[in-house]
């Protein structure tokens, strides 16, 4: 097991130390001040942007306030962007789709490097011990396990933490299966029920009824509504912990249990079946944190080892389905040639396609940095089988 990682600061003339916590994998910063309600939304933003974190001793509300100041000066544009973009205007030169996804996404790990720098201590128990805090109890513990020391993380990635907690109470409605998806904290919500829709009106190929693998169950949504269009016996795979945890979960809600089999496996379950099923992260670039591994796939890892294994899964006649966004293809990070060849690569030919354009806000939102990508997404389920 790796050695958790310390945070160490000064206060009132002591040194100390705690574990250091974090989701997304950030480093325990190395320069902490300590911070209150007295610490200005200006002062605690240039010491953040100078890479010195400050640990919050006040109302844990007035944090909540400071943090939101924070984020104002973070998207307030900077004169020298201004400049830049008004010289890129003059000469009708923007960037290309697969530079401006490179800055933005730049810009999205400075910003969210800037705003982590403002720290919560944490009791043992996951207990705030801090003016007006709420209970996080339960929602630590889901993402975090237990904690039987004191601790310290990011006020930015508890309320990250919080709002999975409720998504995960409440659950995310999918209309095509009737019923609640219940996503846990690090597992892709379905919120974006596009490939859902594609997958539910698709008609099944011969002998699917009797089996079906669904690779990378993820919250196990796929797996569900295969079941409840009347395949007999559904083989879900994944390889996270917490997604293999979730899948289950929400198998058992829906009364699905004597149907689906969750299995951890690195793509494929062992055998042959009618239906194999796959939903891989859609943009092959690098995740920088836990929840983004459903998005982003370096060098697309998932989608080639799925397009390589797939002909020595399928049964004779079967089919493999294959739910992917051509997000990728507007940004300039991989061609409809490459897809292309990867499939007939992988011994295999395309037998048809379904496709649906998007829905979410982000798709309308001209102010969006990837909006002409966006506007121009679609979705495809892939009808694959073995030549």
């Amino acid at each position: 097991m790796n050695t958790p990682q310390l945070i160490h600061w000064t206060e009132d003339g002591a040194e100390h130390n705690a574990r250091w916590r974090s989701e997304a994998g950030m480093p325990a910063p190395r320069r902490v001040v300590v911070a209150d309600d007295t610490t200005s939304a200006d002062t605690a933003y240039q010491l953040a942007c100078e890479g010195t974190a400050l640990l919050w001793r006040g109302d844990f509300q007035n944090a909540r306030q400071l943090l939101q100041a924070m984020a104002r000066r973070a998207d307030k544009p900077k004169k020298a962007h201004r400049t830049r973009a008004a010289k890129s205007a003059r000469a009708d030169t923007p960037p290309a789709p697969a530079e401006a996804f490179h800055l933005h996404r730049l810009a999205q790990s400075q910003r969210a490097r800037t705003l982590g720098m403002l720290l919560l201590p944490f009791e043992a128990g996951h207990v705030l011990p801090l003016r007006r805090a709420p209970d996080v109890r339960q929602a630590c513990s889901e993402a975090y396990g237990e904690a039987d020391a004191p601790y310290v993380a990011s006020l930015r990635e508890l309320q990250g933490l919080i709002g999975a907690h409720e998504w995960r109470k409440k659950g995310v409605e999918i209309p095509a299966l009737g019923a609640r998806i219940h996503p846990y904290y690090g597992v892709f919500s379905p919120v974006r029920g596009e490939y859902i829709d594609l997958a539910a009106k698709a008609p099944l190929p011969a002998g699917a009824e009797a089996l079906a693998f669904d690779i990378g169950a993820g919250t196990g949504v796929l797996a569900a509504l295969l079941a409840q269009r009347g395949v007999r016996r559904v083989v879900a795979t994944d390889q996270d912990a917490r997604a293999l945890a979730c899948a289950r979960d929400n198998i058992t809600r829906l009364g699905l249990g004597k149907q689906v089999e969750v299995i951890e496996a690195d793509l494929f379950p062992p055998g042959r079946a009618p239906l194999v099923v796959c939903n891989p992260p859609w943009v092959p670039a690098r995740p920088s944190s836990a929840i983004e591994h459903a998005v982003y796939d370096p060098d697309s890892r998932m989608l080639k080892g799925f397009l390589a294994g797939l002909a020595a899964h399928l049964e004779a006649g079967g089919e493999g389905w294959l739910l992917l966004s051509d997000l990728a293809e507007h940004l300039g990070l991989r061609t409809r040639e490459e897809l292309l060849g990867w499939i007939d690569a992988a011994g295999l030919q395309v037998l048809g396609r379904l496709e649906i354009r998007p829905r979410h806000p982000k798709a309308a939102d001209q102010a969006d940095a990837l909006h002409a990508a966006r506007s121009a997404e679609v979705t495809s389920l892939w009808r694959l089988g073995a030549r």
